[in-house]
């Protein structure tokens, strides 16, 4: 590298407080005097031609440089031409080691207690003040929170600015809306009281457990629409797109819309900033959206929802990988406002909020849920398919083919969940269970399904593509296959064969249903991709239920449930005739969850299980992955408080980028109460790295939700 070059972002080792205007550079050898002189002159002018504000001629500035040892803020003088534009939140340029970088000004002051000349802000981007100090307070609690950098959490919390919108007049704040009729919530026990707890602005913290078949968005919007009738902000996230659309349209019959906006990535750059400028100008009232909505500066707020929690769409996958459900909480509890935890399963970070006193619970009467709730029929791991051909036929036991017959001649249609997409995403040897591999790189063998000029495609491998023609066991040599399991799409495939003449619909992958109308069709889905069904699904056949239960996970048996009931809350009620064949065995406790209807006391045997383990919400855990040598150098250099524990490092059995050492990962564990001591020392480690400039990346994250 010349001399002339700038130095790199990271090899840039910075004095504490504040940054210097850098010293002119030496000229070249081959420079003449005079050259060097005049460069000299012109710095010299540069520095001399600008006066500081004549108030408040500080500014604290946060620079754009995701280098954890610069996670501070530092110190520029505001020349006076800036002295109007260069207010506290506003977007900066600024000189930084010899580079010019982005920034936000955070506040002003008259003073610094850096002793040397303090470089000039170069100028002003804009001066819309897109960081104001709640929305600075909650970056930075949440950086703190996860051992990260303020920088990764403002890229999460602000969009990327757009010109010609911020130009655009400001619109006048809505009209606040009407009180709604929420006699709906009387259903629930202490619903009553928590709407009146609402609408009188008081801070109410609940864990609402929806009834089966209720119309969740309808509620969340009348709890929304009593806290935006008060004159506060209302903030709603939920895990996908269509989860948005039905709950933007429950609020905008309620309130209008002038009173609601959503935020979702899918808007484009310009109609996401223009719609986040209405949030933060006060124009509007009530903000929707999918996880990056969580930080969506609302004026005045007063009630925070997050919808169905345990789905993991809602853990953000850039760092430092905050959590919807907890940047909510830490909102609600700085602002004083009211925080829903809701959803028709519950998990054990929500049963943690009701035991330690911290929230209340809602959860339906019993007469309601009774006469709300499908019958459920557990039928255990091997189906009896020897009753009748056509069960055998379409993998279903006899009671799951008389459901489903059943609810097709009620005129209704049936949802049939399959774990897994695909024709047969697994293939084990026929002969001794042996799982099938590919002879070329050893991945798993799978059939794609199809065929090609009337001849059904082989098995291929679904790691590498390649056909596998004359496949012979490696363990015994037999060549037979035999399904480890079917996935949706051979599902489908033995449907329309079991019922000839009934329609058959698929729903996952690349094709999500939003809705189905309500008329006799078979619609297969993977979990989560469940369509809405006009008047409710007469009946649910939930297929092989120990993929899911045995999955090698902390939260299987978690997962499993809300899945589960995710899908079950779309059926009619059993007055309605309807009906839900789970494929698992009756005595397993994620089954008598479902058969009872009682997320409440899963949620408990899971936080006991918890406690007992020693895993999070009880306690607080960081997940340290990497090469061996990166990952032994962390744990050496990492200080944990009294409580700490480090588990591992174990093999992830994947190697990194380079292909030449196997990535491990180690567990650091630590009582809750020192979760905050645990964040510090990470970010402590971390900014040491950065400053040692080691080649090796790592990856940290606080309260993993993959454990096993």
């Amino acid at each position: 590298m010349s001399s002339s070059e700038p130095t790199p972002l990271w090899d840039i080792v910075v004095p504490p407080r504040a940054q210097t205007e850098p010293e002119p550079k030496a000229a070249p050898a081959k420079a003449t005097a005079s050259k060097a002189k005049r460069a000299k002159s012109a710095a010299a002018e540069r520095r001399g031609a600008q006066l500081p504000a004549p108030e408040n001629p500080v500014a604290k500035i946060v620079v754009d440089i995701p280098l954890t040892h610069l996670d501070r803020t530092f110190d520029y003088q505001i020349p006076e031409k800036l002295h109007e534009a260069a207010v506290p939140g506003c977007r900066v340029r600024v000189r930084f080691a010899g580079q010019l970088v982005d920034g936000f000004l955070l506040e002003r002051t008259d003073t610094t207690e850096y002793e040397r000349k303090l470089a000039f802000i170069e100028r002003v981007t804009s001066s819309e003040p897109v960081l104001p100090a709640p929305l600075h307070a909650l970056c930075r609690s949440v950086a703190d929170r996860y051992g990260g950098t303020l920088t990764d959490v403002l890229r999460l919390a602000i969009p990327p600015r757009h010109a010609k919108v911020e130009a655009e007049p400001a619109a006048l704040p809505s009209a606040q809306p009407l009180r709604p009729d929420v006699t709906s919530w009387s259903r629930y026990q202490a619903g009553p009281a928590f709407i009146e707890t609402l609408g009188a602005g008081r801070p109410a913290h609940a864990v609402w457990q929806a009834l089966p078949g209720e119309d969740w968005p309808a509620r969340l919007a009348e709890a929304a629409a009593v806290v935006a009738s008060a004159g506060r902000g209302v903030v709603i996230v939920v895990p996908d797109h269509r989860d948005l659309a039905r709950m933007h349209a429950a609020c905008l019959e309620l309130m209008g819309e002038e009173a609601v906006t959503s935020l979702i990535a899918g808007l484009g750059p310009a109609e996401r900033y223009r719609r986040w400028l209405a949030v933060l100008r006060g124009s509007v009232r009530v903000v929707l959206g999918t996880r990056a909505a969580m930080f969506a500066p609302v004026a005045d707020p007063g009630l925070f929802v997050v919808w169905d929690d345990g789905d993991d769409l809602h853990l953000d996958p850039h760092a430092p990988y905050p959590h919807v459900r907890d940047v909510l909480m830490d909102r609600a509890h700085t602002a004083k406002a009211s925080l829903v935890v809701a959803g028709f399963a519950r998990t054990a970070e929500a049963q943690f909020l009701v035991e330690s006193g911290w929230a209340q619970t809602v959860v339906g009467e019993r007469a309601e849920l009774r006469a709300s709730a499908p019958r459920v029929t557990p039928v255990g791991e091997d189906f009896d398919v020897a009753r009748d051909e056509a069960a055998k036929a379409a993998r279903l036991p006899s009671v799951a083919f008389e459901a489903a017959r059943q609810a097709l001649a009620n005129g209704a249609p049936v949802l049939v969940q399959v774990p897994r997409r695909g024709y047969v995403p697994g293939l084990a040897c026929g002969n001794c269970r042996t799982p099938a591999h590919c002879r070329r790189c050893a991945g798993p063998l799978a059939l794609p399904g199809g065929s090609e000029d009337g001849v059904a495609r082989p098995p291929s491998c679904r790691w590498c593509g390649v056909p596998d023609t004359g496949f012979r066991c490696a363990a015994c040599g037999s060549p037979r296959l035999r399904a480890v399991i079917v996935g949706a799409k051979r599902t489908a495939e033995e449907l329309g064969r079991a019922f000839s003449g009934v329609p058959v619909r698929t729903s996952g992958a690349t094709e999500v249903l939003a809705s189905v109308p309500g008329k006799p069709a078979l619609v297969v889905c993977t979990p989560g991709a469940e369509p809405v069904a006009e008047g409710g699904y007469g009946a649910a056949l939930l297929l092989d239920g120990w993929a899911l239960l045995g999955r090698p996970d902390l939260r299987a048996g978690e997962e499993t449930v809300r899945r589960w009931m995710a899908a079950a809350a779309l059926v009619r009620p059993s007055t309605s005739g309807g009906r839900v064949v789970v494929g698992a065995e009756a005595g397993l406790s994620a089954v008598q969850a479902l058969v009872r209807w009682d997320p409440v006391w899963h949620a408990g045997l899971e936080l006991a299980e918890r406690r007992e383990l020693g895993f999070p919400p009880v306690m607080r855990m960081a997940s340290i992955e990497g090469s061996p040598a990166a990952v032994a150098a962390v744990l050496d250099d990492l200080a944990l408080p009294a409580s700490g524990e480090i588990l591992g490092p174990v093999p992830l059995g994947e190697v990194d980028e380079d292909g030449r050492s196997e990535r491990e990962r180690a567990l650091v564990r630590v009582a809750r109460t020192d979760g905050k001591a645990l964040a510090a020392a990470i970010h402590a480690a971390s900014a040491r790295r950065d400053a040692r400039k080691e080649p090796e990346p790592i990856r940290v994250q606080l309260d993993p939700l993959e454990l096993i």
